[in-house]
């Protein structure tokens, strides 16, 4: 028994002789066994580099006998939780240094020193990731960046990363660096936000970032209130504040696979999500692609911009594409808004001959006032003097809630608002959320139930136009109706 003792003794002190030493690393910053650490026994050293003035190299040099983690603030945007840590530091000032050491019992000393650099040092940041982001240390002007607000460049996003980019921003799982959820499509935000007066214009000389807004801020519901900001209205998750933009410094951190771009003060790239950090995990000199890691919600964030003179509509001629989806193998790009879950692609629940097709698409209704299925026309519109007419196969399931009329008091009230009825709806998709009132729209009303019906819709009255490149399929009606299911086979858009 002794001799166990005893060893285990020996090796209680080799741990110990070892935190002396070694600094454990710890995101909670709470190890081992509880003891204090007060100011003076921080303590690090500073080594310049034979290359530059400008980088220093600091090691933590405090000894205790019992664990502790710690936290650099290198003064220049970045943070470090090893034993030394190097900061770069390209432009001439005074930058406060400070070393954090905090022990089990949850209680923290620290340290500072400040930094004087004589001169710059712009070889420092002369790497193309700055380069493609502010034109380089010549570009006196910047460079002018603004969110993709017509999808130009998501498709070329998605080929080079192979994730999964929908729109200019969006949202998917954690960690996935894609839009599985969401992505927003062409000019989406238009009817409600200034989102698309942002710019944000990058200066290599200083770091300097300048933020320019139409004096509203966007973001996450649940993350406002870190970054401090007023709510002023709610919107589902969407919330909005006051803000005006700015001028602010940033930096990037190239160690790790992908740039890291950290914004200083409240700054945020359109849509507040949690964070000032963003890492670019695609960039040209014309086109980069940000994600956001919002920890709060456990949400990635992805978003893409381009210079403010690419911005633009891609211009769009008429043309005669017949469309066709019988849901069996490639699908046609639809995009859905608002609906449910359980949308997609499915067996035929009735194979009966006017539709024996093994698969039909299962168009669920949410209960949101708007919840529909779309399709957009990437490079042309419609050429309606030749292709008017939309035809489709459609299941209206009678277990669905629909409209009921009582007689209550002598008068005939409605207690849902769910209809028996299919409306399709051509838009002009560059007018985003305003889009309905230029659309023409047709609607079958009063459909029998459980059974295929074959609907078509004749658009030639509107021939004439020119400007729709949107089909928007929509089923239930419109309002805060109770939700319900529907099935659609067989679309199609020619003559």
């Amino acid at each position: 028994m002794k001799n166990i003792l005893k060893s285990g003794f020996i090796a209680l002190m080799a741990v110990l002789a070892m935190a002396s030493c070694d600094p454990q690393e710890s995101d909670d910053y709470s190890l081992g066994l509880p003891d204090s650490v007060t100011t003076d026994q921080v303590t690090f050293t500073q080594t310049v580099s034979e290359k530059s003035d400008n980088v220093v190299t600091f090691a933590c040099t405090t000894e205790m006998s019992h664990p502790f983690s710690i936290l650099w603030d290198l003064g220049n945007g970045k943070t470090s939780k090893s034993k030394t840590a190097k900061g770069e530091y390209p432009m001439a000032g005074d930058y406060t240094v400070t070393l954090t050491i905090y022990t089990a019992d949850g209680t923290a000393a620290s340290k500072s020193v400040v930094l004087h650099m004589e001169n710059n040092d712009f070889s420092l940041i002369d790497t193309p990731a700055y380069r493609n982001l502010t034109g380089g240390i010549d570009n006196v002007n910047g460079k002018v960046w603004v969110l993709d607000q017509y999808n130009n460049y998501t498709k070329e996003v998605a080929e080079a990363t192979k994730f999964e980019i929908k729109g200019h921003m969006g949202l998917g799982p954690q960690g996935s660096y894609g839009q599985k959820w969401w992505g927003a499509a062409p000019n989406e935000k238009s009817d409600k936000w200034s989102l698309y007066n942002y710019k944000f214009t990058f200066f290599q000389n200083g770091v300097k970032l300048k933020i320019q807004t139409g004096g509203e801020g966007y973001g996450r519901k649940a993350c406002a209130s870190v970054g401090g900001f007023d709510v002023t209205a709610t919107d589902g998750e969407d919330v909005t504040f006051p803000y005006t933009g700015g001028d602010y410094t940033f930096s990037l951190d190239e160690t790790g696979k992908y740039p890291k771009l950290t914004l200083s003060g409240n700054a945020f790239m359109g849509y507040y999500c949690g964070t000032q950090e963003y890492e670019i995990f695609y960039q040209t000199d014309k086109v980069m692609a940000l994600r956001a890691n919002n920890t709060v919600e456990g949400q990635d964030w992805v978003f893409v911009y381009c210079l403010e003179e690419l911005n633009v509509r891609a211009p769009k001629t008429p043309k005669a594409v017949l469309l066709e989806d019988k849901f069996e193998g490639n699908s046609l790009d639809w995009v859905t808004e608002k609906m449910g879950d359980m949308s997609g692609i499915v067996d035929n629940l009735a194979p009966v001959p006017i539709n024996k097709s093994a698969k039909v698409y299962r168009y669920e209704k949410s209960s949101e006032f708007y919840s529909n299925l779309s399709f957009t026309a990437p490079t042309y519109t419609f050429d309606l003097t030749t292709q008017n007419k939309i035809r489709m196969k459609v299941f209206i399931p009678s277990y669905n809630d629909y409209a009921k009329t009582y007689a209550v008091d002598g008068d005939w009230i409605t207690v849902n608002t769910l209809q028996k009825q299919v409306a399709v709806k051509l838009q002009d998709s560059t007018m985003g959320g305003n889009a309905w009132q230029t659309q023409t729209e047709i609607v079958k009303k009063d459909l029998p139930l459980d059974k295929w019906v074959e609907l078509e819709f004749d658009f030639s009255g509107v021939k004439d136009r020119q400007n729709y490149d949107k089909i928007v399929i929509q089923f239930g009606g419109e309002g805060h109706a109770a939700p319900g299911f529907f099935y659609f086979d067989d679309f199609s858009f020619g003559e």
